[in-house]
């Protein structure tokens, strides 16, 4: 049975993620944004909560950690840098599975955000949850690690199934899309630009996305075609830097 995902707003513009493996019941939530809007979630839904899987340290992805275990008693999950704010039960690494009744999340190594970031791929429901690696039309700021580091990580999700929906954390497709068509001519980034900008005009979310989507449109995945003659991670620090300083 499939894995079923309940998608929510919180903060000013993350998002939160409750899964829930439909086979047994189990539910996940991806991150802790927001401990009591999470909270608030699972009991509208009338789920508990097994397992918090964390990808990355930061306080709008870790923050809710200690709050939501003490009210479910729930197993944390993640890399060994989330203890940094907040509690770890089992540090996590490339390659490592885990399993939320029957669904199996394989850990993807993607730091560059911050160094120890994960993503967690189910591919039987070719669904990934990346954190703040990609985003719609972007990626995640270099906070620690490096242009390699993070063009490598870019590249393993990139290497994924073109038709696996990319749940991101936070919905920046807007902002985005401005830079983007600031780098990028083709014709199917003003496309998807233009579906963008009507999606947030009518209020809906733009997340998630689908690698072969952000493949085919994202100035950081086309890095190499935007700054030709540019070894990839150099072509693609250099749309980096660009999106870092742009005031559109």
């Amino acid at each position: 049975m499939p894995l079923q995902v309940h998608q929510f707003a919180c903060l000013n513009d993350n998002y939160g993620f409750l899964v829930r493996d439909e086979a047994t019941g189990k539910t996940g939530c991806v991150d802790t944004p927001d401990a009591e809007a999470i909270l608030a979630e699972l009991r509208s839904l009338g789920w508990g909560l097994d397992l918090i899987l964390n990808t990355h340290w930061h306080p709008d992805h870790a923050g809710g950690n200690a709050r939501i275990k003490a009210a479910t008693g729930c197993e944390i999950v993640g890399p060994q840098e989330v203890t940094r704010i907040a509690p770890l039960d089992r540090p996590l690494h490339e390659g490592d599975e885990v399993r939320l009744g029957e669904t199996a999340f394989r850990v993807l190594e993607t730091g560059g955000h911050t160094l120890g970031h994960i993503s967690y791929h189910d591919a039987a429901d070719a669904v990934v949850f990346v954190g703040d690696t990609l985003f719609a039309l972007g990626c995640g700021r270099l906070f620690e690690g490096t242009a390699e580091q993070m063009w490598a990580s870019l590249q393993s999700l990139a290497a994924l199934p073109d038709d696996t929906l990319v749940y991101c954390a936070h919905e920046y497709t807007a902002a985005n899309a401005r830079f983007a068509l600031s780098v990028d001519s083709s014709a199917v980034l003003k496309a998807r630009a233009d579906q963008v900008f009507a999606a947030r005009e009518r209020g809906e979310p733009t997340v998630p996305t689908r690698i072969g989507l952000e493949k085919a449109a994202n100035p950081f995945l086309r890095a190499p075609l935007l700054r030709v003659g540019l070894p990839p991670a150099q072509a693609f620090a250099e749309v980096r830097k660009a999106k870092d300083a742009f005031a559109g």
